[in-house]
């Protein structure tokens, strides 16, 4: 049996990378835990990374900056205070990033490193100096065999290089699990055509490889050296030439091979010359080649000038960026079409420093980094540039004046926006649901940018939560010291330290956003705010506070990750259409019938074992305790099931109460020795008996033909491992049920396990076996005796006898590595596996799958953090009436950092509809400021609109129909809403709310059924 991911076998605490375990794997683990990194240049873009990098778990980082701190640094660098200022940049920074782990050594580089000194890093980063020390370092890095990378940002506009040598190895280049399939034909021929399951499509791409395995008749392709595929169709593809191979026969499984490749980069040198570039945003095409110039262009300018940039908002020093660009573009090969006003605004921003940039680009350059340690996905190959320009305020045209610095610590920010759009910043209102991995890079980010500092700010922020270990890896806003505080009180004073102009302007909650909260997160809560951002990690809450947003009419900010993937959306009233009105297809359920007879993948037996975990240790447990604790259980509990259903849970009771309970360990090690052969050998038996490995169906086909697989039974052996572990597990769970002592002693459990009595095995006729979805035979024998209810009812005994008895149910607990659980899931999963041979799957596998584990890391979460923020910028400078932002400046965000692939898009309009000639969409709705009868909303609809109201209803409840009994139609129409609702539910509306929804449903004068918006009638003051 595989072992499971141990402490010693990664030299790391498994606990604290947990989620990004399963983002990396174990090697690239090992790999990049070796990895010593050299960051240079220590303002918020190299703190930003090497708070990544650190968090990811490196084997250390060295930080060289000979600059001192300056108060416009704490634009963007979180873990500089305005004590600071005057103090070496580096020196300041460095214990404060070793705090982020304590794994990862941090020091500081106290004198410009020298080409020798080099070739003791892995990965070489540098951002804000000058270009010819970027040149240097870029030369000794590729000499000496370390990877580099440039990168910068100036205002709304960044870059990132990479030059990782001529021969570099990427081992997996997308991440994603190797796909597999069941083979239905493999022709004979030149082209060697795999035919698979019509079922399931293959998922290949062209020039990827696979291998086969269990193919019967061309078995000279089991186990085979990896074959190139070429795709053509959905369920088909080639493999070459099979023609001198054996004739198939059937069966099979193909498995695709992750295959190395080897790329080449440019020098740093070289890609300035004659750069190539990864496009960040098809919408921006041409941007690059511009960039690139400007970029140039702004390093001649600080070099003319003693290291000063261009002034913000200066238009001479415009002007001489702009001829900079000529002179440079002039001399190049690849000459651009340059774009003065583009340059003039990045001459214009040219000192900004904008934290949700640092986020973004921070975060892409930190993977970058984990690429080169580990060589796990696709490294950028040359340049990438990004800019958000869109972020600009409607209608803004500051003075030179208005973005000057001022002396503050958002000087950084104020060249780019100015000061008056930094006062509109201050006194936004902003309310968080969610201070985990995304809302604590939401807050720090906010805390930079001066969100909700001025007099009329304010940040709401919500979670029930408290801290974890396994949080600490990307959750960078705690320490260890933190573990079981809360987290939205814990992330506020995280914030307030790295800002204190937010002191006193955070609202911490401790509530989840629901309808049981409403009373708190009520009508004047929304009044009071500006927007709503969600940091939630479920679909559920975050259409409920989409719901909410569209009734307040609030925008709302959305994003999510998974992995190196990653998306942000951007939802804002009457202009984009809400989060819920689209949504991801529902994941593929597992039929039901595969689950307990016909698995064929790891997936099956190990959504199998989570099932028999409830069913051994959880759900009968609470069966004995509620027939305990309830007089007349069998007519109240069971009162409405059928008699095999009351059987089988009466059954269960008497044999955890009476039948099957131990006295001592040793009885649930006997416990779980007969269940390892009810489960491993007896099922399957009597499975093979109803269905004979020949049994053949009524067309002529074999039973067991694809995707079936003929099972085989299991005889116990003491001496083997997974057998132990199984009972080891299965016999502490038991004795947990029961609290007794359990026991870890192997020889022991083996000695007891090996002697307990089994009888031998005797099929059973009658048993009913599903085969299908469609079949609805139950499993089990189904010929039962009607009287064994009786008999079960007189043989259970008497709950007042066992007063103050009662079974510890084990709740599923997936991170605690003491409690069997996954051991036990582990060891069930693969011996079925074993049964109907299928690879087995280690305890880490096994984890994230039972577990249903989000795999997480860093720097996903801060790119997309950053994107979210660039579009809270755009929401705060939107503009009002003819001069608002149009739908085209918001964008929805899907990246991919392992590809890497970057996809921006606008978002979708709602959808509109129209009742008359009237068009609305899910925004729109009949507002009413005071509460008004049944009959004042029926004229009115008639009146103003032309239409007969149908029907009225508020949630589930019908308050009005054209079908409804005269009288009660009459008694209503005078009412009002309130009165009517209360009435109907029989209970007074609960006094925090002062709004009520109605749904009406209309015809107009064809009688045609007509969609018009909902009623929204205020009730309260």
């Amino acid at each position: 049996m595989s072992s499971s991911l141990s402490n010693k076998k990664l030299d790391i605490d498994e606990s604290l990378y947990s989620r990004q375990l399963y983002v990396l794997g174990v090697d690239a683990m090992k790999k990049m835990s070796a990895s010593n990194v050299l960051i240079v240049g220590l303002k918020g873009l190299g703190c930003e990374i090497a708070k990544n990098v650190i968090l990811a778990g490196v084997k250390s980082v060295a930080l060289y900056d000979p600059e001192n701190v300056k108060i416009s640094d704490l634009s963007s660098q979180f873990f500089l205070h305005s004590e600071d200022v005057g103090k070496p940049r580096a020196e300041v920074s460095a214990p404060r990033l070793a705090e982020l782990n304590q794994y990862v050594p941090v020091s500081v580089v106290d004198k410009e490193p020298t080409p020798e000194d080099i070739s003791a890093y892995k990965c070489v980063v540098v951002t804000d100096i000058p270009l010819k020390k970027k040149l240097e370092l870029s030369e000794a890095a590729h000499k000496n065999g370390a990877c580099f990378i440039s990168t910068e940002i100036r205002g709304l506009f960044g870059y990132t290089f990479n030059d990782f040598g001529d021969k570099f190895v990427v081992e997996d280049p997308t991440g994603e699990e190797p796909l597999s399939g069941i083979i239905a034909d493999i022709g004979q021929s030149t082209e060697g055509i795999v035919t698979c399951l019509d079922e399931t499509r293959h998922g290949l791409e062209d020039g990827q490889f696979v291998t086969f395995s269990e193919v019967q008749g061309m078995t000279e392709l089991n186990s085979c050296e990896p074959r190139k595929v070429k795709v053509l169709g959905p369920y088909t593809f080639s493999i070459g030439d099979t023609s001198s191979l054996s004739p198939y026969k059937r069966g099979g499984l193909f498995q695709q091979v992750k295959m190395p490749i080897t790329l080449s980069f440019a020098s740093f040198a070289q890609a300035l010359e004659n750069p190539e570039y990864l496009i960040s945003d098809f919408a921006k095409f041409d941007r690059p080649a511009q960039l690139h110039v400007g970029f140039q262009a702004l390093h001649a300018f600080s070099s003319a000038h003693d290291g000063k940039l261009p002034r913000p908002g200066n238009d001479d020093d415009a002007t001489e960026v702009l001829r900079l660009a000529n002179e440079i573009n002039d001399k190049w090969s690849q000459k651009t079409e340059l774009d003065a006003e583009l340059l003039k605004k990045l001459s214009f921003q040219a000192t900004g420093d904008l934290s949700p940039m640092v986020a973004v680009l921070g975060g892409l350059v930190a993977q970058e980094v984990l690429k080169a340690c580990t060589g796990k996905f696709t490294p950028i190959q040359n340049f990438l540039y990004f800019d958000a320009l869109e972020c600009l305020p409607v209608g803004f045209e500051p003075s030179e004046e208005d973005l000057a610095p001022a002396g503050s610590r958002y000087d950084g920010q104020i060249a780019v926006f100015g000061r008056k759009f930094q006062e509109r910043i201050a006194n936004y209102r902003e309310f968080l649901v969610g201070s985990g991995a995304i809302g604590c890079e939401i807050l720090k980010n906010w805390a930079m940018m001066g969100l909700a500092t001025g007099p009329k700010g304010v940040i709401h922020i919500t979670d029930m939560d408290t801290i974890e270990k396994s949080n600490l890896n990307r959750q960078f806003l705690f320490r260890p010291s933190d573990v079981g505080k809360l987290k939205s009180d814990t992330a506020a004073e995280a914030v307030v330290k790295m800002n204190p102009d937010v002191k006193g302007k955070i609202v911490t909650h401790q509530d989840r956003v629901g309808a049981d909260t409403e009373a708190v997160y009520n009508d004047g809560f929304f009044d009071e705010i500006d927007a709503v951002t969600n940091a939630l990690d479920n679909v559920e809450a975050r259409k409920y506070m989409d719901r909410r947003c569209v009734f307040y009419r609030k925008p709302l900010l959305e994003s999510g990750t998974l992995g190196t993937k990653g998306n942000t959306q951007v939802v804002v009233p009457f202009l984009t259409e809400s989060y819920s009105a689209s949504q991801d297809p529902p994941e593929k359920s597992i039929p039901s019938c595969t689950l307990k007879n016909f698995p064929n993948a790891i997936e099956h037996t190990i959504q199998w074992a989570r099932d028999l975990f409830a069913g051994l240790f959880a759900q009968p447990a609470e069966s004995v305790n509620t027939y305990l604790s309830t007089t007349d259980y069998i007519g109240t509990s069971l009162g409405q099931s059928n008699e095999q259903a009351k059987i089988d849970a009466l059954s269960t009771i008497r044999d955890f109460l009476v039948t099957d309970k131990p006295l001592t360990f040793d009885d649930c090690v006997a416990w779980a020795r007969k269940n390892f052969e009810t489960l491993y050998n007896n099922n399957i038996q009597q499975l093979l008996y109803n269905f004979p490995a020949d049994s053949v169906t009524s067309s002529g086909q074999l039973f067991w033909s694809p995707p079936k697989r003929a099972p085989s039974a299991i005889a116990f052996d003491a001496e083997d491992d997974m057998h132990v572990d199984f009972i080891m597990a299965t016999a502490n769970l038991h004795a947990f049920n029961y609290g007794l002592k359990g026991s870890r002693d192997r020889d022991h459990i083996k000695k007891v396990a090996a002697s307990v009595s089994i009888a031998p095995f005797e099929p059973k006729s009658g048993v009913k076996i599903q085969v299908s979805e469609s079949d609805n035979s139950a499993d089990g024998d189904n010929s039962y005796d009607p009287n064994e209810l009786n008999k079960l009812i007189e043989s259970l005994p008497d709950p007042s006898s066992y007063a103050g008895v009662r079974l510890i149910p084990a709740d599923f607990e997936k991170d605690d590595d003491t409690n069997f659980h996954i051991d036990f899931i582990t060891a069930a999963s693969n011996l079925r596996a074993s049964n109907y041979g299928i690879t087995h799957a280690d305890r880490f596998r096994t984890k994230q799958i039972a577990g249903k584990i989000i795999p997480a890391i860093a720097t996903t979460t801060s790119l997309v953090t950053g994107l979210v923020c660039l579009e809270l910028y755009k929401i705060i400078g939107s503009g009002e009436g003819e001069n608002q932002r149009k739908l085209d400046d918001y964008k929805n965000g899907f990246v991919n950092l392992a590809l890497p692939f970057f996809g921006f898009s606008e978002p979708i309009a709602p959808a509109k509809y129209k009742y008359n000639d009237t068009e609305a969409s899910e925004w729109d709705a009949f507002v009413f400021d005071h509460d008004i009868t049944m009959q004042e909303l029926l004229d009115y609809f008639k009146k103003e609109h032309g239409l007969e109201v149908d029907m009225v209803s508020s949630g589930v409840t019908m308050l009005f129909s054209s079908f409804m009994a005269r009288k009660k139609v009459d008694a209503r129409l005078p009412m009002k809403f309130a009165d009517i609702i209360a009435e109907v539910n029989g209970k007074e509306i609960p006094a925090h709310v002062k709004h009520i929804v109605l749904v009406v449903c209309c015809s107009d004068d064809e009688d045609e059924n007509v969609d018009v918006p909902d009623v929204r009638i205020r009730i309260r003051a």
